[in-house]
């Protein structure tokens, strides 16, 4: 049975909060070669046209995922991250639908997202490929590289 999980609003001054966020980071860096890294550290997810939510089991923190406006017509998803207590259980789909449920309810047409290439990437992929994201070409400010792709999904 899957736990109950409530989504809010991120709350930066909880500590399961930054740490889940400085956990994602050490993922990316680790993952990722130098200078191809771009997930946001806290200062970035907490301008203005970013909204975080973080995903709860009782009172432990198990997701954090985030929808940056791009524009009036396009979103992109940033920073997912599950804790790793709560891998495979379900919170990155609660997230992940959360997020395009809030990109549609903006008025976003499009939700794009740029993730890495390997396989630490793979579940993450098949989860954005079973919500219909299909992959494509960069857009915004970065460039397409061999160690990055992109996805995305018409709402």
């Amino acid at each position: 049975m899957s736990p109950t999980f409530t989504i809010h609003p991120a709350d930066f001054s909880n500590p399961q909060t930054r740490d889940l966020l400085a956990l994602h980071l050490a993922g990316m860096h680790d993952n990722t070669p130098a200078g191809h890294v771009f997930a946001l550290d806290l200062s970035g997810l907490m301008a203005p046209e970013i909204e975080v939510w973080t995903v709860h089991h009782l009172d432990h923190v198990a997701g954090i995922g985030a929808l940056k406006r791009l524009n009036d017509q396009t979103g992109e998803l940033k920073s997912m991250r599950t804790h790793p207590d709560f891998l495979r259980q379900g919170v990155a789909r609660t997230l992940l639908d959360h997020l395009i449920h809030r990109a549609r309810s903006e008025g976003m047409k499009t939700l794009s997202l740029e993730t890495g290439r390997g396989p630490s990437f793979e579940l993450a992929l098949t989860l954005y490929q079973t919500r219909g994201f299909q992959p494509g070409k960069a857009f915004g400010d970065y460039q397409a590289s061999e160690f990055n792709q992109f996805f995305h999904l018409t709402l």
